[in-house]
C-alpha cells in the first residue's frame, strides 16, 4: 500500500517534531503533613527548592500526631515529627532536617525580656506559680545575669567551628530590674498531640523534675504534673490547636504565657524569655543557643537525638528541639525518590535556613549531618 505525498509529508514532520523535543522530565509534587515547627522554614524554602528542582511540595500543618499518622497510613510522601516516631513499617526512617529555639512567650504590657529559670517555667506551666509578681519570678528578674555573645560574621550569621559548634566572642554581665504587675498568670497550652508540647515537657522535667515530676510526653494534659481540671486551674489554663492558635490567643490575651516557635512569637507581638542553663547563663531562643545545646546532645545511626538537658556548654539554650522527616526508603519509583532526596538536600542546605535567618533555624551540621546524608542515601524506588 502506497502512502499518498500528503500523508508521507505529514508523517515525516510528525517524526521531525518527536526527535526535535526535548526529553522533559515531569515534574513531581509532593505531599506532607505534619509538625508545625519546621512549616515556616518550609514555607520559606518551598520556592526555592521549585526554582532548583521543577519540583512542588505541599504541606498542612496538624501537629507531630498528624505527620506520624500520615506517615503510618501512608497519606502522604514527606511528613514531620519533632519526636521519635515507632512507624508502622519498618522502611520509614528518621531524618533530622532542621532545629530551631521553643520559645517561652508572653504578654505583660512590655516588651523588656523577662528572664526566666526553668524551675520557675515548671512552675508557671504546672499550675504552682500563679501570679506574675510571684517571688521566684521577681528572683529571677532583680539580680545579676551573665549572657554569652557569640562570633558572627559581616551578614550577622553565625561562625562555627569545624564539629558545627558556634564560637563564643565573650561574656558579658549585667544587673536587670523589672517591675512585675500584680496579675493572674493566663497559662496558654497546645492541646493537640505535638511534638512541641514532648519537647518543652521533657526539657521541663530533664531540668527541673522536682517541679516537673512527670516525663515528657505529647499531650500536655497527661504530662501535667498537677491535676489540671482543679478548680483554680479552670479558665486560668486553657489549650488551643497548633502554634498559630496558640500565639493568636496569647496575642489578645493580656497577661498570658505560652511556648512556641519563636518566629511565632514574632508574628503576634509577643515578647520572648530569657532562660537559665546549666552553666547559669541567661541565654535567648536564637539559632547560636539551640546550635550549642545540640553539641551536648547524641544521635543514632537511625537519626534518633538524645538531648542533654544539663549541659554546661555556657552558650546553650536548653528548649531546643529537631524536627525529623519521617521518610519511607521504599519510594514508589525512581522520579519520586529523586524528587524525595532533592527535598531533604535543599532543605539541609545553609541557603535554606538563610534565607529567613530571622525565623532563627539552626543549620544542620557535623555529626548530624554526616547521619543525615547516610540515611537520605538509603531512599530509593
Amino acid at each position: 500500500m502506497k502512502l499518498s505525498k500528503s500523508l508521507k509529508a505529514l508523517s515525516a514532520a510528525v517524526a521531525v517534531a518527536i526527535l526535535a523535543a526535548p526529553s522533559a522530565v515531569a515534574a513531581v509534587s509532593l505531599t506532607g503533613a505534619g509538625a508545625t515547627f519546621p512549616g515556616p522554614l518550609i514555607e520559606a524554602c518551598k520556592a526555592g527548592y521549585n526554582s532548583a528542582t521543577g519540583n512542588t511540595f505541599t504541606y498542612g500543618l496538624g501537629g507531630s500526631g498528624a505527620g506520624r499518622t500520615a506517615s503510618d497510613k501512608e497519606t502522604s510522601i514527606v511528613n514531620f515529627s519533632d519526636t521519635p516516631h515507632t512507624a508502622a513499617r519498618e522502611s520509614v526512617i528518621h531524618i533530622p532536617v532542621t532545629a530551631g529555639p521553643i520559645a517561652v512567650m508572653y504578654k505583660i504590657g512590655n516588651d523588656k525580656p523577662l528572664y526566666l529559670s526553668p524551675a520557675t517555667i515548671a512552675g508557671i506551666f504546672g499550675g504552682t506559680i500563679t501570679k506574675w509578681n510571684d517571688p521566684k519570678i521577681v528572683a529571677d528578674n532583680n539580680r545579676s545575669v551573665k549572657e554569652t555573645i557569640f562570633k558572627t560574621d559581616g551578614n550577622g550569621k553565625d561562625i562555627k567551628d569545624k564539629s558545627g559548634k558556634p564560637i563564643v566572642l565573650r561574656e558579658v554581665s549585667r544587673k536587670i530590674r523589672y517591675t512585675l504587675p500584680n496579675k493572674p498568670i493566663k497559662v496558654i497550652y497546645r492541646s493537640d498531640s505535638s511534638g512541641t508540647n514532648g519537647n518543652f515537657t521533657a526539657a521541663l522535667n530533664g531540668i527541673a523534675p522536682d517541679v516537673w515530676t512527670k516525663a515528657g510526653n505529647n499531650s500536655f494534659t497527661t504530662t501535667f504534673p498537677g491535676n489540671i481540671n482543679d478548680v483554680a486551674n479552670l479558665g486560668r489554663i486553657v489549650g488551643a490547636s497548633g502554634s498559630s492558635a496558640v500565639t493568636a490567643l496569647a496575642a489578645k490575651t493580656p497577661y498570658s504565657i505560652t511556648y512556641a516557635e519563636s518566629s511565632y512569637a514574632k508574628a503576634n507581638g509577643l515578647a520572648i524569655a530569657n532562660v537559665k542553663n546549666g552553666a547559669g547563663n541567661w541565654q535567648s531562643p536564637t539559632s547560636s543557643g539551640v546550635s550549642a545545646f545540640l553539641g551536648a546532645a547524641s544521635v543514632s545511626p537511625k537519626g534518633i537525638v538524645t538531648y542533654n538537658y544539663k549541659t554546661t556548654d555556657p552558650g546553650a539554650y536548653v528548649f531546643g528541639a529537631i524536627s525529623y522527616a519521617l521518610i519511607d526508603t521504599k519510594q514508589k519509583d525512581a522520579e519520586t525518590a529523586k524528587a524525595v532526596k532533592d527535598l531533604l538536600t535543599y532543605l539541609l542546605d545553609p541557603k535554606c535556613p538563610n534565607t529567613k535567618p530571622e525565623l532563627e533555624y539552626t543549620t544542620i551540621t557535623g555529626k548530624f549531618r554526616d547521619i543525615d546524608l547516610a540515611l537520605i542515601a538509603k531512599i530509593s524506588a
